[in-house]
C-alpha cells in the first residue's frame, strides 16, 4: 500500500510517500520539503496569506518530485493523506483541497491527519524506533504537551502549556534579542557563546506539582532584562541572555518530562516537534533519562520540523491498526483548532 502525505499547516510545504509492507513499520520511499522561512523573515514571523499562496505554488511540483524519486506514477497511489489541523486555516485548506481533488480524480480514499499525531509517531521512522507504551513530549512553536501513548490512537493528555509554548518562548525571546527568523535556532546558536549564569531567569511552574507548562512569564522576564540593558548592549551580554533563556526552557521541559516518566512508571520517552531538535534539550534529556534507567527516542533530524513523511506515516499506521476511516468523496474540512485527544480511540 502506497500512501501519499501532504503537510501544509503553517510555513512548510511537505510531501512524502510511505509504503506499508506487512505488519512492520511503513517504509519511507521519498520526501520533499520547502521551507518559507526566508520569505517570512522580512516580516519577523509567519504571514498567513503569504503562507497559503506559497503552498499553492509548491505542493504540486513537490508531489511530482517525490513520485519521480520513488519511481511511482499517480496510479500507484492507494491512499492520499493530508494535514486536517491544527494550523492556519488557509494553509490547511490548500493541502486538503489538493488531496481531496487528487483522490477524487484517482478514485482513491483520502484521510485527514492530526498534525500532532504525525509528530507523535514520527520517531517510528528512525532507526531506533520506540515501542509502546511511552511518554511523549510534543514541543514545537505552537504546542507543548506531555502525553501517555499506549498505542496508535491511544493517547492520554498528562499536561500542556497554559499560555505560550516552548517554541514561542524561543522565538519571542530571539526577537527581543534582535535575532532573525526563525528565532529558536538563532537563539540556540548565540547561546553557545554565552554564560547562562550571568542572568537569573524564572522557571515558571517548575514546582507546580503537575505536568502543565507556562512560558509567558519567562518571555516577560527576558523583555525586562533587554530593556535594562538598553541600546548599547554588548554582544557578550546578548549571548549570555540567550544562554540563560535556553537553559530556563530546557530545565522546565526536562523536569516535567522526568516527572511524567516517574508518575506513569514508564521507561521510554519520545520527543517530537521542532524544539526537539535543540541540542541542549537532547543532551540534557538523554543524561537525565539514563540516570533513571529510561531511554529517549527522537525522529530523524530531517523529520523534526513539519513534513509530509509524518502525515503519510500516521495515516499508514492507522490503516495498519484498523483505525482509518476514509472520508466521503469530494467532502473535506479543516480544523485550525483541534485537540489531539479528539482523535484518540477508546
Amino acid at each position: 500500500m502506497n500512501v501519499l502525505g501532504i503537510e501544509s499547516s503553517c510555513d512548510e510545504t511537505g510531501v512524502a510517500l510511505v509504503r506499508c509492507e506487512g505488519p512492520g513499520v511503513p517504509r519511507l520511499l521519498a520526501q520533499a520539503l520547502h521551507s518559507q522561512a526566508e520569505m517570512h523573515e522580512a516580516y519577523g514571523g509567519v504571514v498567513p496569506e503569504l503562507a497559503s499562496r506559497d503552498h499553492i505554488r509548491r505542493v504540486l511540483p513537490l508531489t511530482r518530485q517525490v513520485l519521480a524519486e520513488a519511481g511511482l506514477a499517480l496510479g500507484d497511489l492507494d491512499l492520499i493523506a493530508y494535514t486536517r489541523g491544527p494550523g492556519l486555516a488557509g494553509a490547511l485548506l490548500v493541502g486538503a483541497g489538493v488531496a481531496v481533488a487528487l483522490a477524487a480524480a484517482l478514485q482513491r480514499p483520502t484521510f485527514g491527519v492530526h498534525h500532532l499525531e504525525g509528530h507523535l509517531l514520527s520517531p517510528f521512522l528512525a532507526d531506533d524506533a520506540p515501542e509502546f507504551p511511552f511518554v511523549a513530549l510534543l514541543v514545537s512553536g505552537g504546542h507543548t504537551q506531555l502525553m501517555r501513548v499506549d498505542g496508535v490512537g491511544r493517547y492520554e493528555l498528562l499536561g500542556e502549556t497554559v499560555d505560550d509554548a516552548a517554541g514561542e518562548a524561543f522565538d519571542k525571546s530571539a526577537k527581543l534579542l534582535g535575532l532573525g527568523y526563525p528565532g529558536g535556532p538563532a537563539l540556540a546558536r548565540l547561546a553557545a557563546f554565552g554564560n547562562a549564569a550571568a542572568f537569573e531567569l524564572p522557571r515558571p511552574l517548575l514546582h507546580s506539582g503537575n505536568l502543565d507548562f507556562s512560558f509567558a512569564g519567562l518571555k516577560t522576564a527576558v523583555m525586562t532584562r533587554v530593556q535594562k540593558l538598553g541600546d548599547n548592549v554588548c554582544d557578550q551580554s546578548r549571548a549570555d541572555l540567550a544562554a540563560a533563556t535556553q537553559e530556563a526552557i530546557v530545565d522546565v521541559l526536562v523536569a516535567k518530562s522526568m516527572r511524567a516518566l516517574k508518575d506513569t512508571g514508564l521507561r521510554r520517552l519520545v520527543v517530537a516537534g521542532g524544539v526537539g531538535a535543540n541540542a541542549m534539550l537532547r543532551e540534557t534529556l538523554d543524561r537525565q533519562a539514563a540516570r533513571r534507567g529510561a531511554r529517549v527516542h527522537y525522529p530523524p533530524p530531517a523529520l523534526c520540523t513539519d513534513n509530509g513523511a509524518m502525515i503519510a506515516l500516521a495515516a499508514a499506521l492507522r490503516w495498519q491498526h484498523g483505525l482509518l476511516v476514509p472520508e466521503p468523496d469530494a467532502a473535506f474540512d479543516v480544523h485550525p483548532r483541534w485537540p489531539l485527544e479528539a482523535v484518540a480511540v477508546a
